[in-house]
């Protein structure tokens, strides 16, 4: 693995190649993303592709990434610009995408402004809160993660997000009248450390949960564009975001093992299937189709 710094005008982007450059066979490099979660969550996954270069990188203002815009919020269209970066500075030509979460958000904001930039983008459970018939009830089921977290700390924020995400369906009135959770219920730290600079649980991010991809300019990329959703996410937040998001672009999304991290192996978070995540990963982007 080698580890190098892009250096634009906004932020240094600090990202690892595993593998040659140019990749060995004339395959394209495969390119994985998350938001907010940096290069290291992927270790595991890249693992399961020795015969690709992989690339992996550190959004801006996250893990090794250093933000010089002067800026704490996080856009889909800045990191776009970030990621279109990082492909030109390749110099490979369209590459293939692996995208995550708020990575598979701002994949989508960057085939629609750079079509060329991406052949095969296979987008995991990007959480879309516009395109769900509950957008409203769901936006203020965010608001209320929010408030917790400003209240009371990462702890309680941390466990509010768990029970607003790990939700059966659309967010009722049942939703809205529980107490919110004890922390210590999901294991979480009850202590207040006064932070409040959470990407996840603070309004940094907001504009990536309520991004609406731009349906007409993906159908005219070159790119094939795959909605991917978690077995285990069916009627969970980012998997209802995962499927309205596919009937959106006028597709079936494609099933994969496990949950919304099904590609982690408990390094970095609850631990998925990351054996069988890579398998069906390879089979998608191997298959067009």
């Amino acid at each position: 693995m080698t580890t190098l710094t892009l250096e634009t005008p906004g932020a240094d982007l600090v990202y690892d190649v595993h593998g040659p450059l140019p990749p060995a066979g004339g395959r394209p490099p495969l390119v994985m993303i998350g938001q907010p979660m940096d290069a290291g969550g992927f270790r595991a996954l890249a693992s399961h592709f020795p015969d690709r270069t992989v690339i992996t990188y550190d959004p801006r203002g996250l893990g090794r990434s250093t933000r010089k815009d002067g800026r704490l919020d996080h856009t889909p269209e800045t990191q776009a610009a970030d990621v279109h970066a990082l492909i030109t500075a390749l110099g490979t030509g369209p590459v293939d995408m692996f995208a995550s979460s708020g990575g598979a958000v701002t994949a989508l904001a960057l085939v629609a402004a750079h079509p060329g930039d991406v052949g095969t983008l296979v987008a995991h459970e990007p959480p879309l809160l516009p395109v769900l018939p509950d957008a409203e009830a769901a936006g203020r089921a965010r608001a209320g993660v929010r408030d917790v977290y400003e209240a009371r700390g990462w702890g309680a924020g941390m466990a509010a997000f768990i029970a607003m995400t790990s939700w059966q369906g659309e967010f009722t009135d049942d939703y809205f009248a529980q107490e919110a959770p004890d922390p210590a219920m999901f294991g979480m730290p009850a202590e207040d450390d006064g932070s409040r600079d959470d990407p996840l649980l603070s309004d940094r991010s907001w504009a990536v949960s309520d991004y609406r991809p731009d349906a007409g300019a993906l159908a005219a990329a070159p790119t094939r564009i795959v909605i991917a959703v978690g077995e285990e996410s069916t009627d969970v937040l980012t998997g209802r975001t995962s499927v309205a998001a596919a009937e959106l672009l006028g597709r079936p999304a494609t099933v994969f093992p496990s949950h919304h991290g099904g590609f982690l192996d408990g390094e970095h978070g609850y631990a998925g299937e990351p054996e069988a995540f890579a398998r069906k990963l390879r089979d998608v982007l191997d298959h067009a189709g």
